[in-house]
């Protein structure tokens, strides 16, 4: 009797498993990407490039990354100051992470 009933419950469990896969719903219309300007990722110049990881890596080490477009230019000047004092960057460095932000405005 307890063959029977492990046989069964393993019969069961095999075809619950078996058919409880669904596929994936297709979308009723494929969406065309738009892609404006403003959605259009800047190209960095190798300059760019490292003014990106200088901030990546020297601000994230205290605190989250703002995305560029948080701020105005006006109001990045400041915050950036007072961060340049903060993370002990000299002022190649942080004329490379101030290009970074303001090409990315």
């Amino acid at each position: 009797m307890k063959s029977k009933i492990l046989a069964l419950t393993a019969v069961t469990l095999l075809l619950v498993s078996c058919g409880t896969k669904k596929a994936p719903a297709a979308p009723a219309e494929p969406a065309a990407p738009a892609v404006t300007e403003a959605a259009k990722p800047t190209e960095l110049t190798p300059e760019l490039a490292e003014g990106k990881n200088l901030y990546e890596n020297s601000c994230a080490r205290c605190h989250k990354l703002y995305e560029p477009k948080k701020f105005t230019q006006e109001e990045w000047k400041p915050i950036l100051i007072s961060m340049q004092k903060k993370a002990k960057l000299d002022d190649v460095k942080m004329a490379s992470i101030t290009n970074y932000i303001h090409s990315q405005l």
